[in-house]
């Protein structure tokens, strides 16, 4: 029999869907474990972010995350983003608060990650992502006071506009540079950092045409307005269907990169932009298919039945903000050249061990903080900004 874990204070009176807050738990992992060897400056990368294995756990390490993890991990951070960005709407629109007081409160919201995400970027020397989606909310807010056929409409109009886009930008960027990212230098200052992230900080926006960024944003809008994830009992059939689809397109998707990440393939550089697109297109499917399999969890987990696990990772998600930036933080306090400097010494395997700790640690701060009932400072701080009154 499974031990009811207590439920209390004030982040827990009010009534909300375990799902997707399990799968915001579940994303930062996927982060984590996405923008570690981001920091590893010790050799350069084979695909994307990940250095080249010098052992066979180390390919068995980048096999897995560029199966799994990676341009999936963004996706399903984008589905949540657009999830709650139209609950949040729908719930201002029940309480007959003004379309022109919504729009206000949009922008502030865009403004505000933008702000923080300047801040971790700049001053911390994180991985950016939140500029991305404030800006995405300036995009596409007013999809959120449309109709579903306008917005069925649009999502149908930018994936094929990024049909277009995408393959020419990664192959385009694969002739010029490759697909491995450049990595940090050994010898680089805090002062300098900052100079030359401020200087890269708009290039941050060039995302947008790089990446369909915004195609899973506005399915995560369809998909709260469909109520996927608050009623999954009445969707059951489809989040199946699409977590089965899903997860084999992205793996079927994926697999060719995979073997180029794991020195078991060397294409051409416009064969490797394909691939590259390939892999950015599919894992849209994998990062729907994690958000669907936690529909499903949302099916059979609930309040009165929540195991220890389900009830930190439920606690993590409801703080996910200031678990995002704790988490940069504390990888760029550990890996960054400026800092204690792990990222030149550490393996694809240690790299990955130190990054599944740090989220467990994550799991366990938000566990005291859900008991003390207190919600995330930065999700605090960050509802005061969007919510305070005029």
């Amino acid at each position: 029999m499974t031990k009811r874990v207590p439920n209390i204070g004030p982040v827990s009176i009010n009534k909300r869907s375990i799902a997707p807050d399990l799968a915001r738990g579940f994303m930062l992992l996927l982060i984590v474990l996405a923008h570690a060897p981001i920091l590893m400056f010790n050799q350069e990368s084979l695909v994307m972010n990940r250095p080249e294995g010098l052992n066979m756990m180390d390919n068995i390490i980048n096999f897995l995350g560029i199966l799994f993890v990676d341009n999936r991990a963004r996706v399903l951070f984008a589905f949540l983003f657009g999830y709650g960005l139209s609950m949040v709407v729908e719930n201002q629109i029940k309480k007959s608060i003004p379309n022109k007081e919504i729009k206000r409160s949009l922008i502030r919201r865009a403004l505000t990650l933008m702000l923080f995400g300047f801040v971790l970027n700049i001053f911390i020397g994180g991985q950016d992502i939140l500029s991305i989606y404030g800006s995405s909310t300036i995009l596409i807010g007013w999809v959120l006071l449309k109709s579903n056929q306008v917005l069925t409409r649009t999502i149908l109009i930018i994936f094929s506009v990024y049909l277009i886009i995408v393959p020419f930008m990664n192959i385009m960027m694969a002739m010029a540079i490759g697909i491995g990212f450049p990595t940090i230098s050994p010898d680089i200052t805090y002062l300098t950092q900052m100079k030359e992230s401020l200087i890269k900080y708009p290039g941050t926006f060039m995302m947008h045409v790089a990446t369909p960024i915004l195609l899973p944003i506005l399915i995560g809008i369809w998909a709260s307005r469909k109520e996927l994830m608050i009623k999954p009992q009445h969707h059951q059939r489809l989040l199946i269907r699409t977590a089965i689809i899903g997860m084999v397109i992205s793996i079927i998707g994926a697999l060719p990169l995979t073997l180029v990440g794991v020195s078991l393939w060397q294409p051409t550089s416009i064969m490797e932009g394909l691939l590259s697109t390939l892999h950015l297109f599919t894992g849209i499917a994998g990062g729907l298919a994690y958000a669907a399999m936690f529909g499903i969890i949302g099916i059979y987990v609930n309040d009165g039945n929540m195991n220890f696990l389900t009830y930190s990772m439920t606690a993590l998600g409801k703080r996910s903000l200031t678990f995002f930036m704790f988490n940069e933080a504390i990888l760029v306090i550990l890996f960054s050249p400026v800092a204690i400097g792990l990222g030149g010494s550490s393996s694809v395997t240690s790299t990955a061990i130190i990054s599944i700790l740090i989220w467990i640690l994550s799991l366990g701060l938000a566990t005291i903080l859900e008991n003390s009932g207190k919600r995330g400072p930065l999700d605090n701080l960050f509802r005061q900004i969007i919510y305070r009154k005029n």
